[in-house]
Order: structure tokens, then C-alpha cells, then sequence
């Protein structure tokens, strides 16, 4: 029935892979992640994001979804790091 050991079908790690490998982990509005999956937004909310929260495998926060790494770690992928070290100061 492709359901997992953690309860996850198909749409579930499409969910998470798309944010893993098109967003580097997130943060990510739903509305994007949405258009990315190809389902509605109430859908996603409704449906999904509960089940994974309780689990461990998202957050919300103010400014998207995020993956944790359990998640990333259960659907084999990594999360990209791939974040700017901060500019110095020009007086510095």
C-alpha cells in the first residue's frame, strides 16, 4: 500500500523531499510548497502537516516550513548547509 514504518505514504515524502531537495530544507510558505506538490494549500494543513509535526518531521515557524533532520534522515536525503557565512564589516 506504500505506507512506512512512520506511517508515511507517497504524498507524505513528496512533501518532505520537495522541500529537502528544491528549498534546502526550508523555510518554504505553503503556498509555494503547494504549487510544488501539486495540492491545495487547506489540503497540506488539513491532511499532512498535522501528522508530521507529531512526529517530529516539520516545524512551522514565521517564516515557512522546515524540515528536521530526522526527516531528512528517514527519506535519505541531506539537508543543504549551504547558507552564506555573514559579510564582514567594512570597518572591521
Amino acid at each position: 500500500m506504500g505506507v512506512d514504518e512512520f506511517g508515511l505514504d507517497k504524498v507524505d515524502r513528496k512533501y518532505l523531499i520537495t522541500i529537502i531537495d528544491k528549498f534546502g530544507g526550508g523555510p518554504v510558505g505553503v503556498e509555494t510548497l503547494a504549487a510544488g506538490i501539486s495540492e491545495e494549500v487547506e489540503t497540506i494543513e488539513d491532511v499532512y502537516e498535522p501528522y508530521l509535526m507529531q512526529i517530529g518531521f516539520i516545524e512551522r515557524t514565521p517564516r515557512g516550513r522546515l524540515v528536521t533532520p530526522s526527516a531528512a534522515n528517514h527519506v535519505g536525503r541531506k539537508i543543504k548547509n549551504d547558507k552564506k557565512p555573514p559579510q564582514e564589516s567594512l570597518f572591521q
